[in-house]
């Protein structure tokens, strides 16, 4: 891409009067030049069983078009028409319960997602009932194919935010019995490696094979849950396949995962059938905003193809699915959001939505314009940003970064875990979000990597989550990047199960043993939190760990910190040197505030610190190359007070106010504000 794309998701179908006009000329005004389409509106194109309509859409495009608008058009296949339900009713398969008391006063939630199926939610469907993909592909095909050579239409959503959603139909079941027979061959196989002899849950022919509804054994829900994730990647795989047959060269196809990084999806799988990844990251606001959750969001979303990415929904004013957590940004921070999307590498942001709701589900889900549809306040800011990215976007386009540290990610562990929890409160998801947190705290970006083929050499520093369910070569794996000089954080009950969640029959932690330069054959809860001693790290009353403690017998290793128990000592954090790499391990669940200083401390050791990890707790920085090589150098005042901030690098200007910056000097940062320096190709003034 040769600039940053700036837009909006825009639904004029939901509009209670006719605008569209008075619509495009405000996002031609405010500098969009990109707006995505179409997503959800399958019973607009297809009102009636094989009457398909598109004059409604063609006006909405050729008008873009003739604003210099882009457009992204959505396949419409994530709620289907009342017509199809009707016809097929059984294709819906979950319902919306009710959305659970708020945990916290700024954090939506949302109801859970409940059996049998009724019309009204989206993303109810059975993905594999034959007669929806039947209608799916068909209007799939007509939208595709009628669209095609709009010199508008630049790409192309496949679906939204789809995920799997764990319902045993017919149609799945069958599926999943061909899975096992293709991966396993005979049901003697599973019966040995998911230790079905246990409770005599021996399967002697594949159609004896139980439904998972009521399953306990971890082995089966492993499958299952990867089987899940293979129906998505092989739904969307399909979707992809039928644009291909239509879209012209220089059309792209993009699917858009909802914010975080997911284990139910397998999300490298599903990239590998995209052109570019898109993501909708949303944050907290007002006091609470960082660019956690989107530097979180688009770190993974940048290292699924190792590429820039696309931004399809995020914050415009207030969001969620009522009224309860309506907090709208202060003034600047729409605009410091949209600069952290790009400081980590999108090359596209694009509010949802332009206009709010009257009606619907999604009525408090604010868009860029309020209820009155007039220009306010956030379409002054949004048309700020526009101005700004009409000029220097080209410059930010296609920004690359080269972390040198990566968090492993193995849903497998996520999951496994999941179905034999150590913890009520902490899980495989909070271990590796501290670790992240920690990274964030240091002002150190990281890529995230899959474990199950993870190329770790590029990386100086690898941080592990809780790896529980992984297979000999993963360990062996991570072993060997430990002994040819890499460095690794490796959090408890890493090795202690195989790839079918089956405990392994060795001495814990398994193939780690050498890595790791320890041994262990028990643990134990911890119903509160323990003092470790020494303070190594001088975090003082944080200087505990909790929830978890493995028996660490030391064999090459050494002990950072100890359990402070009258009953017992052993190692709560080791380091263990083997061959030119280290591995640092807890044994149990630590404090954010160690979490950070154990972190900060193996990069202080790989010399990876520097004047980054001494600024102020809420400036944040990011760093890359243009598309030329020329460095880039972000920093954010996430906070409500002027920030000083001393600048290390070379000589370059500020693009957003185009005011020179010297090395040495000190960049002042208003609130909720930020500085973009371009170092100068060569050395001014000498």
């Amino acid at each position: 891409m040769n600039t940053i794309l700036y837009g909006v998701a825009y639904y004029p179908e939901y509009m209670p009067y006719e605008r569209l006009d008075i619509d495009v000329e405000l996002m031609r005004q405010a500098g969009v030049n990109v707006v995505r389409v179409g997503e959800s509106t399958w019973s607009s194109w297809e009102p009636r069983d094989g009457d398909f309509q598109f004059a409604w859409m063609e006006r909405v495009v050729e008008r873009l078009h003739q604003a210099g608008i882009k457009v992204i058009l959505g396949t419409p296949t994530y709620s289907v028409p009342t017509w199809l339900y009707k016809k097929y009713p059984e294709i819906l398969v979950t319902h919306n319960g009710t959305a659970p008391p708020l945990a916290d006063p700024y954090t939506p939630t949302y109801p859970a997602s409940q059996r049998p199926g009724y019309y009204g939610p989206r993303q109810n469907q059975d993905l594999l009932n034959p007669h929806f993909k039947q209608h799916a592909e068909r209007v799939i095909r007509q939208v595709a194919r009628h669209f095609r050579d709009h010199p508008a239409v630049i790409g192309y959503q496949i679906d939204n935010e789809t995920s799997p959603n764990g319902v045993a139909t017919p149609y799945t079941m069958a599926a999943f019995v061909e899975r096992l027979k293709r991966k396993y061959q005979r049901p003697q196989t599973i019966n040995l490696i998911w230790g079905l002899a246990y409770w005599g849950q021996l399967v002697d022919a594949w159609e004896d094979l139980p439904p998972p509804d009521g399953i306990l054994n971890p082995g089966y829900k492993l499958e299952w849950e990867n089987f899940q994730q293979d129906i998505v990647t092989d739904y969307l795989a399909w979707q992809a396949a039928i644009i291909n047959e239509y879209r012209r060269p220089d059309q792209f196809i993009t699917t858009d995962f909802s914010g975080g990084v997911h284990a139910n999806l397998d999300q490298w799988a599903i990239a590998r059938h995209l052109d570019v990844v898109a993501v909708n990251p949303y944050f907290e606001t007002q006091d609470r905003l960082t660019a956690r959750d989107i530097w979180l969001t688009g770190d993974l979303a940048r290292s699924l193809k190792h590429t820039n990415y696309l931004v399809t929904e995020t914050n415009a004013q207030t969001i969620g699915w009522d009224s309860r957590t309506q907090y709208p940004p202060y003034a600047g921070q729409l605009r410091l959001a949209t600069y952290a999307h790009i400081a980590a590498g999108a090359s596209m942001v694009a509010y949802w939505h332009w206009s709010s709701l009257h009606y619907g589900q999604e009525t408090y889900w604010k868009g860029v314009l309020s209820h009155d549809l007039e220009p306010n306040r956030v379409y002054a800011e949004v048309s700020q940003v526009g101005r700004e990215l009409k000029r220097i976007g080209p410059q930010l386009a296609n920004l690359a970064a080269e972390p040198q540290v990566a968090i492993l990610f193995s849903a497998d562990s996520a999951n496994a875990i999941d179905a034999m929890p150590f913890s009520d409160r902490v899980g495989y998801a909070t271990v590796m979000r501290q670790m992240y947190d920690a990274l964030y705290a240091l002002n150190v970006q990281p890529d995230f990597v899959p474990a199950q083929s993870a190329p770790l050499d590029r990386y100086k520093v690898v941080l592990v989550p809780p790896l529980y369910s992984a297979s000999d070569g993963i360990l062996q794996r991570l072993s060997d990047y430990v002994r040819s000089g890499g460095h690794v954080v490796m959090a408890f009950k890493s090795g202690f199960t195989d790839q079918h969640a089956t405990v392994r029959h060795v001495m814990a932690p398994g193939p780690l043993r050498a890595a790791a330069g320890f041994h262990y054959q028990e643990f134990t809860n911890l119903p509160g939190p323990r003092p470790l001693t020494p303070d190594v790290y001088g975090v003082g009353e944080n200087n505990e760990g909790s929830v978890w403690q493995e028996f660490l017998v030391l064999d090459t290793a050494e002990a950072v910190a100890w359990f402070d128990n009258s009953h017992w000592r052993y190692p709560a954090i080791t380091r263990n040197r083997y061959g030119n790499g280290t591995l640092t391990y807890e044994a149990t669940v630590v404090t954010d505030t160690l979490q950070r200083e154990i972190v900060g401390d193996v990069l202080a050791r790989t010399g990876l610190t520097g004047a980054d990890q001494n600024l102020a707790e809420a400036v944040k920085v990011r760093h890359g190359h243009d598309g030329e090589g020329n460095r880039l150098h972000f920093y954010f005042n996430f906070s409500g007070q002027q920030q000083s901030v001393p600048y290390g690098s070379a000589d370059g200007s500020d693009l957003l106010t185009d005011h020179e910056i010297r090395r040495g000097q000190t960049l002042t940062l208003l609130p909720w504000d930020l500085a973009i320096v371009l170092e100068y190709k060569t050395s001014r003034g000498n």
